[in-house]
């Protein structure tokens, strides 16, 4: 397998267990019980971090963008009735604040690994 088509499986895989932990009305409890926004940042620095790798065409800002749009996806999907979740904007707002910071950290990491060679 080479690497763009691994990287992007990795990602994709990642994006659906996020978007599949999200809607579950049940999720199973994890290790040390970290609190909802804990658990929101981690899956987007991660995502945002596969995203930046499987991805590295594209432009950094269009990538935020797309993931601060799957957070906002994944709330609206929450507000379901049905799931008996509790859809937050401060979730939404998590998700965009840690896909931008781990982006920028990319852009930064990358534009001084360009300045290198």
């Amino acid at each position: 397998m080479t690497r763009p088509t691994l990287s992007r499986l990795l990602f994709w895989s990642a994006a659906a267990f996020a978007f599949v932990m999200a809607v579950l009305p049940h999720p199973p409890d994890v290790p040390g019980s970290p609190s909802d926004k804990v658990q929101h940042v981690a899956a987007f620095v991660t995502l945002g971090l596969l995203a930046g790798w499987a991805y590295r065409g594209t432009s950094l800002l269009s990538l935020a963008l797309r993931l601060s749009l799957f957070g906002a996806f994944i709330e609206l999907v929450q507000a379901i009735p049905a799931l008996h979740r509790d859809s937050d904007v401060f979730d939404w707002i998590a998700d965009t604040v840690a896909a931008c910071i781990v982006l920028i950290g990319l852009n930064w990491w990358r534009s001084r690994s360009e300045r290198k060679e």
